[in-house]
């Protein structure tokens, strides 16, 4: 099934006046028959500002060089395969007409610009309508995030953790996709609504914690913009 859930309007709505269009509008406005260009937006922080859960360098690398480097070979790919989508998540709904390099490319590049907006240094609660859906889909803040952790967890090699508002559903779901797939790629599974994503690829954790993963993802949670997942709860989309 095809998702047409308004992107643009997530980013209308959610989006800070120094972020601009944060999510996906990752994406210069393509006009017809031009071929899409992407781009990599600003962090809405410093390189410093998640300390000490996930250091400076590392955060340094991780944006100027690994996810830098999705959205240069994405816009490459692009090219190369005169792709003349609308938006990303054009590409990411049909990834399975795409050759593997679109795939992972296009999986990089808005898995990055996600995960970002999902962390912050700036503490804020739970809000009261995640709370609840968390409560009514998970019995409780404890059972999420332990089901959330051993999930992230046991991906093996590299991958993430997703919760996600599961599209037949309507349920938030937590799953984990392999390297850079993502929740709304069609070829998954179980697909949804990106509502909070953890990059567990070694290199978003090495410097600090090693090869123990299990570290960083308990200490992940005092960074979480839970507004940031809030807001992609409220947003409307069909199947």
């Amino acid at each position: 099934m095809k998702n047409t859930y308004n992107r643009r309007r997530f980013i209308k709505n959610t989006a800070t006046v120094a972020v601009g269009s944060v999510l996906l509008n990752t994406v210069a406005a393509a006009q017809d028959n031009a071929l899409l260009t992407v781009q990599q937006l600003p962090l809405p922080y410093s390189f410093g500002s998640l300390e000490p859960t996930i250091d400076t360098k590392t955060m340094e690398i991780h944006y100027t060089k690994h996810a830098a480097g999705y959205t240069k070979n994405l816009n490459a790919a692009i090219k190369q395969f005169n792709i003349k989508a609308n938006n990303v998540e054009d590409i990411l709904y049909n990834v399975s007409k795409y050759p593997d390099l679109v795939r992972n490319n296009v999986g990089g590049h808005f898995n990055h610009e996600f995960f970002w907006r999902c962390m912050t240094p700036s503490f804020a609660p739970l809000p009261e309508q995640l709370q609840k859906k968390i409560v009514d889909d998970f019995g409780g803040m404890e059972n999420f995030k332990m089901t959330f952790e051993k999930a992230a967890k046991s991906v093996f090699g590299s991958g993430w953790a997703w919760l996600i508002n599961e599209y037949s559903t309507q349920k938030l779901t937590i799953i984990t996709t392999a390297n850079q797939d993502n929740p709304m790629m069609d070829n998954q599974p179980i697909k949804g609504n990106p509502l909070l994503g953890i990059d567990v690829w070694e290199h978003a954790y090495y410097l600090k914690y090693q090869n123990v993963r299990a570290d960083y993802i308990s200490n992940w949670w005092k960074i979480i913009d839970w507004n940031f997942v809030n807001q992609n709860l409220t947003k409307s989309f069909t199947c």
